[in-house]
């Protein structure tokens, strides 16, 4: 008898056109890129890297199925959010739908980061996942490779987690606002009294 794979390929995960699979979302971050900000975790990554700061978004399985007009009304609602992180799980599994609504948000004059385990040469060759060109032609900003433990950084001056990583601005007016730093920690306290702690080397941790 075969068994199933317990993280199986994105391509065998169907998530409807026009949704996103999410881990998680926080609104008025002050953690996860410039200013105030939306924070979107999207589920899946096929990476499993040692030290993740994610695990829980490793799995492809759907977790929380959410219409990208929704999120963006969400989005939108809350007047501190200046802007829209994507974190994961891999954010360019999901490429086309998180490209749609960071078209939705950039009109209403948001801007928009993501982060890769992916670089930026591996997002823009023929392997990429698809439609990943969409949504670099969205971004602001990119913070791309993956984390490797070996190359920790715990500093409070560094944007990002791990020293292979690069910040990747394509906007030149965020060229001099990239002043987060990657051991700052955020607890948000939800309606139904559980807590979100984000932002300690980029991690998202459900209490």
């Amino acid at each position: 008898m075969e068994t199933q794979p317990t993280n199986p390929s994105p391509e065998l995960i169907e998530i409807p056109p026009g949704y996103l699979n999410i881990m998680g979302y926080i609104d008025e971050s002050e953690v996860n890129g410039p200013g105030c900000r939306a924070v979107v975790w999207v589920q899946g990554c096929q990476r499993e890297c040692p030290g993740c700061f994610n695990p829980k978004s490793w799995s492809f399985e759907i977790d929380q199925l959410i219409c990208v007009d929704t999120l963006a009304e969400k989005i939108l609602s809350k007047p501190r959010n200046t802007g829209v992180t994507f974190s994961g799980g891999e954010p360019f599994w999901q490429a086309s739908a998180l490209a749609s609504l960071a078209r939705k948000v950039k009109a209403a004059g948001l801007n928009v980061m993501s982060f890769s385990g992916f670089t930026l040469k591996e997002l823009q060759s023929d392997s990429a996942p698809p439609d990943s060109q969409a949504l670099l032609e969205q971004l602001d900003i990119l913070i791309d490779g993956p984390f490797v433990q070996s190359l920790a950084i715990n500093s409070p001056n560094s944007p990002v987690s791990s020293s292979n990583q690069q910040v990747r601005v394509f906007n030149p007016a965020f060229a001099d606002q990239i002043t987060w730093a990657s051991d700052q920690i955020e607890v948000h306290i939800l309606k139904d009294g559980s807590r979100i702690v984000t932002g300690y080397q980029g991690g998202l941790e459900l209490m």
